[in-house]
């Protein structure tokens, strides 16, 4: 006997699952920490366990993820339904479901313990023989109300056959036993459990010992009442005393005979009392026995009654479900033959359907068709491609060498070379040209386009391919068995058609009153459901063939051969941009080498335009002495100086046109050098052609900075010279850097890359644009041009006249704009600040140049500006970490800081992750920033508080300026 079964233990548990109206689950309360503790193991370690796999061990414990709260229990498996699908029993809780294997996992040996609940039977109760299937639930649900989720107390009785404890269960001072049978969902039965427990034959041995002296009680009454008991005990004892009394007054027998006579007659009235008391009692008890008899045998005849009566509604409910039975089998034999056809017309219907609409695409039809145009269509590569190639690696090679060369005695040799490789070009050009001009190249390559779109859209994103050949084959005769098996069907399903028409045919003849013929009804009629049912199996046979979803294996050879179609489609289309590349550069080297046949470029242009600027300078220095000497004369004369000063304007804007068409005339040779004639600044290095390329096409020596009215700007020029000056209507800054022969390509280098980042968006690029990059002839400087804006800086604006918040919103975001344009070249400005931050007309803002003598951490360095109490320095600059875009997005929170309506993207530009350039241009109060109207300011146009300052290098802000600042805030 098991443990847990030991007779007459009692323990308190609580109802968990219901098998049926004597058999539960439940709970030991003591075992609530258990069962918690096992939960939260559960729900750690499930999650991360693998799947079930191979063959499941009936006698180990898994973890399963119940269906309806998707939570993990503990399970063991009970039946193995399908491959996917198992039963399976949570021992924890006593409940079973089907689940998938998935659901299914593997838990460590830690978590293989004995189960928390137990199964129960109720003792001496076992179900009806007779009962059906509503009964069951209806006694299923009485037991259910009784124990589940309610704390009970159990008596341990034996132990069943199947395993589960026979007890005689208790809530709240109700037998449950007795009110399940009371109920009529259980009976009682002759053997209460496999197994008798020690006080039953304790009972039954006393029972034996009473039916020796006294056979006169039954033995129900024993089991039934242990009053009844007593009282039948007490009856036996008195009738066995009476022999006792007999026994002491036969002795007095023995008296002397003198004494006999006189008291003959005490003895005589004794006995006959005695007898009579003797009577009297046993009269008495067989009188309360019988009345005992009497009251057991009424229970039985009630319950026999109650049991009659509970037969007979059984009865009644089957009979009344045979009638209905009865009456649904009559009416589907009426309506049957119409039922059959209808079915059979409707499956005709769809088969018909099915072979018109030839669904599925009769076996990847479509797919076929892409192997077909992926083997047999593809375009054949040009026979030059490969030679082209070849020859033009060796002219870039070439060409390389020819820019690489520093030494003029190997100039030549090195053209000539590179010429003869440009000559056998040429030619493999021109056969490439031709064979190309014959290819369908774009309409193959939108054909492909077009393929790959509409196999994309049936079978999905498709993975890498497999290089084997056999591939097609394999769907191929995939394809041929599958229609082999198909046209077979098909036939069986025209000729069970057939015979079908041919049965309608004859039946059609046998009910014609009209005709002569005679023919066999019952013969025909006979055999109609045969025929009726090879028709419909016939037809159900195509229609799964023709409909039903393709196994593993049959996918993926399918997914197989589309990966490999997939391959096919990008390599060509591989070829074609390949082909279309070189044709196009075929078709520019071409036109190139033809219009440059026998010749070569040269810089006559461009001497031309810089004799004339050297010209145009000429004169303007002499109008500049003759104004210089004409302000000193005595014959001073405003109406002529007026004169003088416009013809100097005038010659000043002449240079100007002139430098723009010597730039133009830079950038046609920086062109052909760059693509084809790197021999240019050796041969003309007097032109100066490499430095104009490695300044961005900023550097110009024909303007000179003494050329310029230029006015120096004492107020701005706090670490270097700084000059205004006005050209073609424009007010311009030429900011002076002092270089030596070390720093100033540095310089230039820097100055360069910053300028292509602008040139290549411009206006959109939120950064400075410079004008003009030019050397000082009397001083060691570099002047760097861009335009002026007085009093535009953000600095200015916010001590003077500060921004609203819609104005702020539309700098800030050009401000944001100009961070990522840099950002994305890999450029740190690492001194941003409200000075070289500029307002372009209070509604534009762009992010102002810096030292370019600098590197980032120098600039980084050299920032030490606060803004009120808030310093500009990222923390990590302060702790001695480079420069970086996120110490450039700090710098840019503190220029927002004076706004509270932006506390949300501050919090993430002052925070260890800060965001991007990117990433604020996406956030919320930038969205609409376009659409906000710009409020004009009372008052009109303001003069600057203070002028521009694009200059690297300042001094700490003034403290008058920052409490200026916050005055205005707090306004």
């Amino acid at each position: 006997m098991d443990g847990d079964a030991v007779y007459g233990k009692v323990e308190d548990v609580v109802g968990c699952h219901v098998e049926d109206a004597v058999t539960f689950w439940a709970q030991n309360v003591s075992r609530c920490d258990d069962l918690l503790k096992l939960t939260h193991a559960l729900s750690e370690v499930c999650p991360r366990a693998n799947a079930v796999f191979g063959t499941l061990d009936f006698h180990k414990i898994y973890g399963g993820c119940f269906s309806e709260d998707k939570c993990w229990y503990r399970c063991v498996v009970q039946q193995v339904i399908s491959n996917e699908k198992c039963q399976v029993l949570y021992i924890d809780f006593g409940n079973s479901e089907v689940l998938n294997r998935s659901d299914i996992v593997e838990i460590p040996p830690n978590l293989q313990c004995p189960s928390v609940a137990k199964r129960y039977r109720l003792w001496g109760l076992q179900l009806p023989a007779d009962e059906n299937l509503n009964m069951f639930d209806q006694g299923k649900k009485f037991l259910s109300s009784l124990v589940f989720e309610k704390e009970i107390k159990v008596r341990h009785k034996a132990k069943h056959k199947d395993g589960a404890i026979i007890v005689q269960a208790e809530y709240e001072q109700t037998d449950i036993g007795e009110e399940v049978a009371k109920a009529g969902f259980a009976e009682k039965c002759t053997s209460p459990g496999d197994t008798i427990d020690a006080e039953d034959r304790k009972a039954d041995v006393m029972q034996n010992q009473h039916q020796s002296l006294k056979a006169s009680v039954p033995l129900w009454v024993n089991r039934s009442n242990r009053a009844l008991y007593s009282i039948s005990k007490g009856c036996i004892d008195h009738v066995a005393a009476s022999p006792r009394s007999q026994n002491f007054t036969g002795n007095r027998m023995f008296a002397p005979k003198e004494k006999l006579l006189p008291s003959n007659s005490v003895p005589d009235t004794s006995l006959a009392q005695v007898r009579s008391g003797q009577k009297l009692s046993e009269g008495k008890g067989v009188r309360r026995r019988e009345n005992l008899n009497a009251l057991q045998s009424l229970k039985e005849l009630e319950l026999e009654v109650q049991q009659l009566k509970h037969e007979l509604q059984v009865c009644n409910r089957e009979k009344e479900a045979s009638r209905k039975t009865a009456e649904s089998f009559e009416e589907t034999l009426r309506t049957f033959i119409g039922m059959k056809m209808k079915s059979l017309a409707a499956k005709v219907k769809a088969l018909k359907e099915v072979r018109h609409a030839s669904k599925n695409s009769r076996f990847e039809a479509q797919l076929l068709e892409a192997i077909e145009v992926v083997t047999k269509e593809c375009l054949t590569v040009p026979c030059s491609l490969g030679r082209l190639q070849k020859v033009w690696t060796e002219y870039d090679l070439a060409q390389e060498r020819i820019k690489l060369c520093k030494n003029v005695n190997e100039r030549d040799e090195l053209i000539t070379k590179r010429d003869e490789v440009q000559q056998n070009l040429y030619s493999v050009v021109e056969k490439l040209i031709i064979e190309a001009d014959q290819l369908p190249l774009s309409e193959r390559s939108r054909t492909l386009q077009e393929l790959s779109a509409s196999l994309q859209m049936v079978y999905g994103q498709g993975s890498e391919a497999d290089d084997s050949e056999e591939v097609f084959q394999q769907l191929f005769q995939w394809k041929s068995l599958k229609m082999e098996k198909l046209i077979s069907v098909r036939i069986n399903t025209d000729k069970a058609l057939q015979i079908l028409g041919d049965w309608f045919s004859d039946t059609t003849k046998c009910f014609d009153l009209m005709s002569e013929a005679s023919s066999d009804l019952e013969e025909v009629v006979g055999n109609a459901d045969d025929i009726l049912k090879k028709a419909e199996l016939a037809i159900s046979e195509e229609l799964d063939t023709d409909l039903k979803e393709h196994d593993e294996a049959e996918k993926g050879i399918i997914m197989s051969a589309y990966n490999k179609v997939l391959h096919k489609i990008s390599q060509e289309q591989s070829m074609i941009t390949v082909i279309q590349d070189r044709y196009l550069a075929s078709v520019e080297f071409k036109k190139q080498a033809e219009e440059w046949l026998n010749r070569r470029p040269d810089i006559n242009n461009l001497l031309s335009i810089k004799k004339t600027v050297k010209s145009l300078k000429a004169q303007l220095r002499w109008k500049l002495v003759e104004k210089n000497n004409f302000e000193e004369s005595d014959d001073y004369s405003e109406y002529e100086m007026t004169g003088i000063k416009e013809e100097i304007a005038d010659l000043r804007n002449k240079i100007l046109q002139e430098i723009s068409k010597e730039q133009e005339e830079y950038e046609k040779l920086t062109y052909l050098v760059q693509k084809w004639f790197p021999e240019l600044p050796l041969l003309y290095p007097e032109a100066g052609i490499l430095n104009y390329m490695s300044s961005g096409g900023l550097l110009t020596c024909s303007l000179d900075r003494d050329l310029l009215d230029a006015e120096p700007m004492k107020e701005l020029s706090m670490k270097r010279p700084l000059v205004c000056s006005e050209i073609q209507g424009q007010k311009v800054l030429l900011k002076g850097y002092s270089v030596d022969v070390n720093s100033e390509a540095q310089v230039i280098e820097r100055v360069a890359k910053y300028h292509r980042v602008w040139h290549q968006q411009k206006d959109k690029s939120g950064l400075l644009q410079l004008l003009f990059l030019l050397f000082c002839k009397s001083d060691p400087l570099v002047y760097l041009m861009v335009p002026y804006y007085p009093g535009a800086s953000l600095e200015a604006l916010q001590a003077d006249t500060p921004l609203t918040l819609e104005e702020a919103l539309k700098v800030m975001k050009g401000v944001a704009q100009g961070l990522q344009t840099l950002h994305g070249a890999n450029i740190v400005h690492g001194s941003l600040h409200g000075r070289n931050v500029f307002a372009v007309n209070r509604n534009h803002g762009i992010v102002g140049d810096f030292e370019f003598t600098k590197s980032e951490e120098q600039r980084a360095v050299a920032n030490t500006l606060v803004v009120g109490t808030l310093s500009l320095v990222a923390p990590e600059l302060k702790m001695g970490q480079p420069a970086s875009p996120a110490s450039d997005m700090y710098a840019y929170g503190c220029l927002l800081f004076w706004d509270d309506k932006v506390k949300s993207l501050l919090l993430n530009l002052f925070c260890c992750n800060r965001l991007t350039a990117e990433q604020v241009l996406r956030d919320d109060c930038f969205q609409a920033v376009d659409t906000i109207p710009v409020s004009p300011q009372p008052g009109g146009e303001h003069e600057p508080h203070e002028e521009q300052e694009p200059c690297e290098e300042h001094e700490p802000c003034e403290e008058h300026n920052s409490e200026k600042t916050d005055e205005k805030k707090s306004e």
